[in-house]
């Protein structure tokens, strides 16, 4: 019997390398083209929120596991890095800026292994009751004891600590932003790694088929407490990040249900069961937070009619479009498709004005109807007491959901062709 040692070539995987050094680029590049005070703070507020949606789609995505209480840990992570912050420029702590953020993780990784060990022995809808009871709970509590959580004015710091190291001393926003990046960077490098895990592999089977883990000696209790602690720790350090961000840390914002809510809405709308689906949805996420705030008071509204619309007819996400697409493009196939594209877009965003104009006007009779009847609104002036307004609003409506509702069967039809077109092509290579 030989006792050689076999060698197994593995070819480097120039793609993946690739997408890497690309989301490296875009981390280090973005505020050189974003230069504004606004656009530096969103690009902080973007990197502490990739790391927070991928830390709950380890749970959503990989694991199968819908929570209502997320924010616990990241809230968590915040005030205990806040804390920190404070006894650090106190002189009690010695610690430097930079390492702060990893009191956060750890403080949601205690968290997490404290509280996960009961949310887990369920899963399901027990599971997702239970970390709604959780995160209340846990609210609740931080307002009950003001020493820790400040009460209703929260935990302020300074993140300027001690003399500049380098000239870096966290003052200037852009300084800030390098350091959310590079725990951007390696926490999202950590968490793909760790989908590549046995641990990872297990968890999708747990997601998939927890009688056959079990069937097989698997504990999917053990599996489940696992990858939760580990989403802790980093939801911990989003949180941590965000409070060095923001300097002052409110339990009413952190813990609150609408902050859990925040995560799971916008993970699924990027995509839970792609790795890169809760990047897009952070992005979204401070957009909407920040810009279309700005733009409307109504903006939860519309961010509500835009969820219907994504569980209706992309329940998978951007990213699931994205990809759809990309395998259709690298068929060729792509060209005979976009004009399908156009219509549904044209026709959606009639419907979309329609009900936006509708919405505005409501809002504006109900808050400002002391500035008069008449709004601005797309560049022209409604009458918000004239029928000659809803009626043209309501008539988009129609006019865009039908045209809509036609596009949409004829691009199934295509869609349908094309897909037939690609496996006969698959078929024919695999004959060669």
């Amino acid at each position: 019997m030989s006792n050689a040692k076999e060698f197994h070539f593995k070819p480097l995987n120039v793609g993946r390398w690739i997408v890497w050094g690309l989301f490296a680029l875009i981390l280090f590049v973005a505020p050189r083209i974003w230069t504004s005070g606004l656009a530096q703070t969103m690009l902080t507020q973007m990197g502490i929120g990739i790391i927070a949606c991928l830390a709950y789609n380890m749970l959503l995505g990989q694991g199968g596991m819908l929570s209502f209480g997320h924010a616990v840990y990241s809230g968590m992570g915040a005030f205990l890095t806040i804390h920190a912050l404070n006894m650090a420029g106190a002189g009690t702590l010695g610690i430097p800026v930079s390492l702060i953020p990893l009191v956060g993780g750890l403080a949601g990784l205690l968290c997490a292994v404290f509280l996960g060990y009961v949310s887990t022995k369920k899963a399901g809808t027990p599971f997702a009751m239970i970390t709604l009871g959780i995160g209340e709970l846990v609210f609740a509590l931080a307002l009950m004891l003001p020493e820790f959580s400040g009460g209703e004015g929260g935990v302020s710091s300074n993140r300027v600590i001690g003399k500049p190291v380098m000239g870096i001393s966290f003052g200037p926003q852009i300084q800030v932003y390098y350091l959310v990046a590079v725990y951007c960077f390696i926490c999202t490098a950590l968490m793909f790694a760790l989908t590549r895990t046995p641990l990872g592999r297990m968890l999708n089977a747990v997601r998939d088929n927890p009688e056959r883990v079990e069937f097989v000696g698997y504990d999917t209790h053990w599996v489940r407490f696992m990858i939760f602690t580990i989403s802790g720790f980093f939801a911990g350090i989003a949180g941590g990040l965000g409070a060095i961000n923001t300097e002052i840390v409110n339990g009413a914002d952190v813990l609150h249900a609408a902050r859990s809510g925040a995560y799971l809405l916008f993970t699924f709308l990027g995509g839970a069961m792609f790795f890169f689906g809760p990047i897009i949805g952070a992005v979204l996420m401070v957009f909407c937070g920040v810009m279309l705030a700005e733009l409307t008071k109504a903006w939860l509204l519309y961010l509500g009619l835009i969820f219907l619309f994504m569980v209706m007819y992309a329940p998978g996400g951007i990213a699931s479009l994205i990809l759809m697409n990309l395998r259709v493009a690298a068929f060729g196939k792509l060209g005979k498709i976009w004009t399908s594209y156009l219509a549904l877009a044209g026709a959606a965003l009639a419907a979309l004005v329609g009900a936006a104009a509708m919405i505005e006007m409501l809002y504006h009779r109900q808050l400002n109807e002391a500035l008069g009847p008449e709004l601005r609104f797309m560049g022209a002036t409604l009458n918000s007491s004239g029928i000659d307004a809803w009626f043209g609003a309501g008539l988009l409506i129609v006019v865009g959901c039908a045209l809509f509702e036609l596009a949409r069967r004829h691009y199934v039809h295509q869609w349908g062709e094309i897909q037939e077109d690609i496996e006969k092509e698959i078929k024919r290579r695999e004959a060669l």
